[in-house]
């Protein structure tokens, strides 16, 4: 499962250090928004507890500041401070209901801490919103699998695989998926 969860974690770095799909306000503040940069770049090179202090620094300045509630969140997910990036992903979702990262981060934290419920429900959402989605249908056949519905997970994963998921066919050969 960390595999899993590293992937969407890191598959949110990109080549200039910011998520492409976040089209999320920033202060305009030029300071605060180099303390950001400080920060992703930490993220970049693996100093998470450096970073979740840069991205905290951004947000006792600016409480609204999506992105470094996001990435805090994702170097929490890293250092095992699964309840910490639970809160973080949520403070995202309150401010934006519709960011597929914060559900499906969300729901990758909640698996950590076996609480299968509540990341099948955020992984739910994320295939509501986006029903192309093969991660989060992978991500809850795993999620599944963990709760001990079988079916439901071999379900999710043809699924994930019908979408192009080119590990889905190792992963339902390994589980026994008929």
């Amino acid at each position: 499962m960390s595999r899993i969860l590293s992937t969407v974690l890191l598959g949110l770095s990109l080549s200039n250090g910011r998520a492409q799909d976040l089209a999320l306000a920033t202060s305009g503040d030029k300071a605060l928004e180099e303390t950001y940069t400080k920060g992703e770049q930490a993220y970049q090179r693996g100093a998470y507890e450096e970073a979740i202090a840069l991205f905290s620094d951004v947000l006792k300045q600016d409480p609204e500041h999506l992105n470094a509630y996001l990435q805090r969140g994702f170097c929490q997910s890293l250092t095992k401070q699964y309840e910490k990036a639970i809160a973080d992903f949520s403070a995202v979702i309150a401010r934006k209901p519709d960011h597929l990262w914060a559900y499906t981060s969300r729901g990758s934290a909640y698996t950590k801490l076996q609480r299968y419920d509540k990341a099948i429900m955020d992984f739910d959402l994320v295939i509501g919103l986006d029903p192309k989605n093969e991660e989060a249908f992978n991500n809850r056949g795993w999620a599944r699998k963990a709760s001990g519905d079988a079916p439901g997970a071999c379900k999710d994963w043809r699924t994930s695989q019908r979408m192009g998921n080119a590990e889905a066919r190792i992963i339902l050969t390994n589980n026994r998926c008929k």
